[in-house]
């Protein structure tokens, strides 16, 4: 991927979306567990459950490691699709993806729930659903773009990390390795981004350039 001097100013949605981001962070460094009773997401059929965690849960991180990546990867990559899509269609894209991971960790949350591997009152919290569908956008329209990961020292191109990173989250998700990660609702960020960006190609492929 060639660079250019555009790529080197962040976007006003992604720059907002980091702003946003940090200051929720800042909040919950002060409020502790207030914070996460009032803007993390809980299942609906907990008594903490309030309908705007939906949303706030999205811009809310529960470490400096945490904020960190997911940032820096809508940085990375979200900079770049904000600037071949324009603003709107973007924070359309970002939200979408966020609400879709929400979605999916939900239902996956409920049959935890029946049996016995989770409880009702656990929240859920960051972007990463959002990021995870920033990454399937960018891997589909720019392929083979060269990345280089942590840990691995030869450049692999974004179609086959993300597909790689996918399969992880799959695994992980599956066998019950790293918990207290919500890896479903990576994967369901993951689902709405390729369907969104499927969806936008197909019926209005012109509006992208």
């Amino acid at each position: 991927m060639q660079l250019n001097s555009n790529q080197f100013n962040i976007p006003v949605v992604t720059r907002n979306i980091i702003g946003i981001n940090i200051l929720m962070f800042i909040m919950t460094q002060v409020l502790g567990t207030q914070a996460y009773e009032y803007f993390a997401l809980f299942n609906y059929q907990s008594d903490y459950f309030k309908g705007w965690q939906v949303l706030t849960h999205i811009f809310m991180h529960g470490s400096f490691t945490h904020i960190l990546f997911n940032m820096f990867g809508v940085y990375m990559f979200g900079s770049k699709l904000e600037q071949m899509w324009g603003a709107k269609r973007y924070i359309n894209f970002y939200l979408i993806t966020g609400l879709g991971a929400a979605v999916i960790h939900t239902l996956v949350q409920n049959y935890e729930i029946t049996q016995g591997l989770t409880s009702i009152n656990m929240p859920t919290v960051g972007a990463s659903g959002a990021l995870f569908g920033i990454l399937v956008a960018f891997a589909m329209y720019w392929p083979n773009t060269e990345l280089y990961l942590m840990f691995i020292p030869i450049p692999i191109k974004a179609k086959y990390a993300v597909m790689g990173y996918a399969a992880f989250e799959l695994f992980a998700g599956v066998s019950g390795f790293q918990t207290g990660i919500a890896h479903f609702a990576h994967l369901g960020g993951a689902l709405f981004g390729f369907l969104l960006v499927k969806y936008w190609n197909k019926n209005n492929r012109s509006s992208f350039y």
